[in-house]
């Protein structure tokens, strides 16, 4: 559907696209840019999912730039400068930026043709990843009246698509879905005590390819330990690690070093290798929209491939547990904020896009908080747009020369002592007179044969000279203030809005229950009702279909047996024989299947009477 939704965008539509995971969705605000003129405006609250984007961009030869919160200022006029003055075609921005004075006084000097909404469902409340900052998007549609929007989301409920539109002020509704059903991919679900065991099994049967989802970082680790002593190659991903190790990883599973990558869900965004067999969870997902999107990095290729979700009864009870400690007490979300300003020495008023260090558990300790109230306030604070909390240290020491170039050889003849250093920079990095960029101190150093100390000391110099702008790699997460340090009686947590939220997430959680403990319908058919696709059939694949068709039995007879049985169950228990009398006119043989069947999956039981009895609903 991509050339419907890109021929929306340039004859100027507002346009919702709902492509599934790996469906192409950059591809249909790529396109029109290139052949527009002008830059387009692309909001994402995802700062690794900008940086990969913009970094595939230029290996095209496709200008583009990226402004987040945590970005040096100098950084940011050079981006907002090669927008106004060079020939940038894509500015990837968080919705936190737009409202800034520095963003809002730039906005009539660009020449903006499309404005393209990432992640979309994050402007509902009634999506899974509600973000408040995405409301102020709307408000940049006065600035740039004629401009059309294209949003664009891999998972949204018949509710959320509404809400987008009416949130993005769209005149009229134009949707461009298609259906959320994956031929090629099997789900299973499996109940298992000895989840490590199954997972070696699946793993040698399942062959090619795979992403292990856990919900903790000691977990990937682990597993990953525990693969490999079983002669599977694996490695582990997570926001904790820097960003070095994290690339490093990455590339090795693209490049198949390793067969099998264990991993948060930090690891996924961006990430386009087709041939990936297997994804398999070890814990439920928070959401269905979350599941659906990890689990549809299988078989981008469109070649069979499986996502399986193991649980066991326990797995419920923590998930429930963890979404109790997602959500803290709205004052003890505000006790978090004011702690955090009083540790920074900040003054109300002051902090705007200042960068901090944080520790965890030093903060927490401070304080007397414990670190997982601490951490998912930060994050509550953080969905509410007053800070950015990275999770990790999140880049690469970055240089950009100040000096034109024969402004630079002047210096150079005039201070000998650096002048080899400076060309060592020079050949070694390109692009380095006109943007950012990323360099190892190591690197050079074992180019010019010194310690990379005395490399360090270098830069800082030459930073202190006002030759270049030298930014070292962060060693520890960071914490950015997106606004002025408020007055704590001025954190807007309303607690109408907060109970709404929490209560939402308690539904979405409980589809993900429902959808693991179930074991009477087609997954594939649960996850595209779930998404709104009412009449989808049977996938004749999924655990769920595979004993079903042990039955024997075609859908329209089972379907004809349950509709002749149920009702008369529902109302009194017959004996085995009653009902075979009752229904004469059906095989015996057929019926006895079904029966069995409805048995094993829990539709009907047998009372104290040894009398069947319909359970609960069916479709």
């Amino acid at each position: 559907m991509q050339e419907e939704i890109i021929r929306s965008v340039m004859e100027g539509k507002d346009t919702l696209a709902l492509l599934p995971t790996g469906g192409g969705k950059s591809v249909c605000y790529q396109v029109p840019t290139l052949a527009m003129e002008g830059i387009c405006l692309v909001i994402t609250p995802l700062i690794s999912l900008m940086k990969d984007q913009v970094e595939n961009l230029k290996r095209k030869g496709i200008k583009a730039v990226a402004i987040y919160s945590g970005l040096n200022y100098y950084e940011i006029d050079i981006a907002f400068n090669n927008c106004i003055y060079g020939d940038i075609k894509f500015l990837y921005i968080s919705p936190e930026r737009l409202e800034t004075e520095k963003f809002r006084n730039i906005l009539s000097k660009l020449k903006i043709c499309l404005i393209a909404v990432d992640e979309a469902h994050c402007i509902s409340q009634w999506g899974y990843d509600f973000r408040p900052p995405y409301l102020k998007i709307v408000e940049i549609r006065k600035f740039l009246p004629q401009i059309p929007i294209l949003a664009v989301t891999a998972t949204a409920t018949p509710e959320v698509v509404k809400d987008i539109q009416a949130k993005l002020n769209f005149p009229f509704e134009n949707v461009f879905q298609i259906s959320f059903a994956r031929k090629n991919l099997t789900y299973y679900v499996i109940k298992e005590d000895d989840k490590l065991g199954r997972l070696i099994r699946i793993l040698n049967t399942l062959k090619g390819s795979g992403i292990i989802y856990v919900r903790s970082r000691r977990k990937t680790f682990e597993i990953a330990q525990f693969l490999e002593k079983n002669n599977i190659t694996a490695s582990y991903y997570h926001a904790g690690l820097d960003a070095v190790t994290r690339d490093r990883r990455q590339n090795a599973w693209m490049r198949e070093q390793y067969r099998i990558i264990v991993a948060t869900n930090a690891f996924g965004m961006g990430i386009d290798k087709p041939n990936v067999r297997v994804v398999v969870h070890l814990d439920l997902p928070e959401s269905l929209e979350a599941y659906f999107q990890e689990a549809g990095r299988a078989g981008r290729d469109e070649l069979n491939a499986s996502a399986i979700l193991l649980y066991e009864n326990s797995d419920v009870i923590d998930a429930q547990n963890n979404l109790q400690l997602a959500y803290p007490e709205p004052e003890i979300i505000k006790n978090v904020y004011q702690a955090l300003g009083n540790y920074y020495q900040l003054a109300v008023g002051g902090g705007k896009d200042i960068s901090f260090d944080f520790e965890l558990n030093a903060f927490s300790n401070t304080y007397q908080f414990k670190p997982s109230v601490v951490f998912n306030s930060l994050k509550f604070l953080e969905k509410e747009g007053y800070i950015t909390l990275s999770d990790s240290s999140d880049s690469y020491s970055k240089i950009i020369f100040l000096l034109k170039k024969d402004e630079l050889y002047r210096f150079q003849v005039e201070n000998i002592k650096y002048d080899k250093f400076i060309k060592l920079i020079l050949r070694s990095y390109s692009g380095i007179f006109t943007d950012f960029t990323k360099i190892s101190e190591a690197e050079l150093a074992n180019r010019a044969e010194i310690s990379k100390d005395d490399v360090i000391a270098l830069l800082k110099k030459l930073h202190l000279m006002k030759v270049l702008v030298y930014i070292p790699q962060k060693s520890l997460p960071q914490i950015v203030y997106n606004y002025e340090r408020t007055d704590v009686k001025n954190i807007s947590i309303s607690k109408e809005n907060y109970l709404e939220l929490k209560e939402n997430a308690e539904r979405r959680l409980q589809s993900v229950i429902h959808y693991a403990t179930t074991n009477q319908y087609c997954r594939n058919q649960l996850l595209l009702k779930y998404f709104g696709e009412m009449d989808s059939k049977r996938c004749g694949k999924c655990d769920v279909c595979i004993n079903r068709n042990k039955t024997e039995l075609s859908d329209y007879e089972m379907d004809n047996i349950i509709s002749a049985i149920k009702p008369v169950l529902q109302l009194k228990a017959l004996s085995e024989s009653e009902v075979l009398g009752m229904f004469e006119l059906i095989d015996e043989y057929k019926m006895l299947k079904a029966i069995q069947w409805l048995k094993d999956y829990g539709k009907i039981y047998e009372n104290e009477d040894h009398k069947l009895k319909w359970r609960g609903k069916t479709h």
